[in-house]
């Protein structure tokens, strides 16, 4: 695999978009494309995102099938994941069967540099966990966030230069670029954070070097 380049080495990245279609997913292909990055979305759905011919290249294809992943992958910088289930309580296995296509894919292609959406609450965040959280994420939540834990291990044993961002509860207001994060936070009630700050992150975290093979939690 070749080394992962980042912003140090040119402006503008190349990147592979996972869950373009979704909620968060649109906000980094926005601002990826605001940003002047060549952005390529693995889509099922492509005529969801008709409106971006010119603007970006979208590929139709499923994010769980190693073929479709490493077809969009070959020639990206990196790979950013904004996979989510929408309003299902069931993973269905998403996250593991995407996480093991994108690291076959990146054995196929050479592309080392991963950026994985989680959420707080999976794995070991979840000993920073108010009460509040604590509940819902061994309830509602528990299905996806063993899924969610599954696949992080995935990518963690795999090769590549990944970093995996847990935000808190997702809220659809506005970018405030106020929001913090670090590799531990201990949180009270139960805190938010814009899908758009999100998406910020995810695209700065893809071009610092500093983030690789760390995880980030990130809440409002």
């Amino acid at each position: 695999m070749r080394t992962a380049r980042t912003s140090e080495e040119g402006s503008a990245l190349k990147i592979l978009l996972l869950g373009a279609t979704g909620a968060t997913g649109r906000h980094v292909l926005e601002l990826a494309l605001k940003s002047g990055d060549h952005v390529t979305a693995l889509a099922r759905r492509p005529e969801a995102l008709a409106a971006l011919k010119g603007r970006a290249a979208v590929i139709a294809g499923d994010a769980t099938s190693p073929d479709d992943v490493a077809r969009a992958m070959e020639g990206q910088d990196a790979v950013i994941a904004a996979l989510g289930r929408r309003q299902s309580l069931r993973a269905e296995a998403l996250f593991t069967r995407a996480a093991e296509a994108v690291v076959r894919a990146a054995d196929r292609t050479g592309v080392t540099r991963l950026v994985w959406m989680s959420s707080f609450g999976v794995g070991d965040t979840i000993r920073d966990a108010s009460l509040v959280q604590r509940i819902l994420y061994r309830t509602l939540l528990s299905d996806l966030y063993r899924n969610k834990e599954a696949s992080e291990r995935i990518i963690r044993e795999s090769g590549l230069d990944w970093t995996i961002v847990y935000p808190t509860a997702l809220t659809d207001g506005p970018a405030t670029g106020n929001y913090r994060a670090a590799e531990r936070i201990r949180m009270k009630g139960y805190p938010r954070i814009s899908r758009a700050d999100v998406a910020d992150f995810l695209l700065r975290a893809a071009r610092d070097a500093a983030w690789i093979r760390r995880h980030a939690v990130i809440t409002g």
